[in-house]
C-alpha cells in the first residue's frame, strides 16, 4: 500500500513539472552595449609599461 501512494505521488509531480503549453516560446532579443572607448587606450598602457622596462634595464 505505501509503494502504490508513493508510486502515485511521484507520478503526481512528475506530470506537474514536465506540462507545459502549446504557446510558442517568447523570446527576448539580446541587448548589446557598446562602449565608447577608444582602440587606442588599450594600447597605451603596455606601451607606458614597456617604456619603464626599457629605462629601467638602460639605467642598470
Amino acid at each position: 500500500m505505501k509503494k502504490l501512494v508513493l508510486a502515485a505521488a511521484l507520478a503526481g509531480a512528475a506530470s506537474t513539472a514536465t506540462a507545459g503549453s502549446m504557446a510558442e516560446p517568447i523570446i527576448e532579443a539580446p541587448v548589446i552595449v557598446e562602449e565608447t572607448t577608444s582602440s587606442s587606450s588599450g594600447v597605451l598602457v603596455p606601451l607606458i609599461l614597456l617604456a619603464l622596462v626599457a629605462a629601467a634595464v638602460a639605467s642598470s
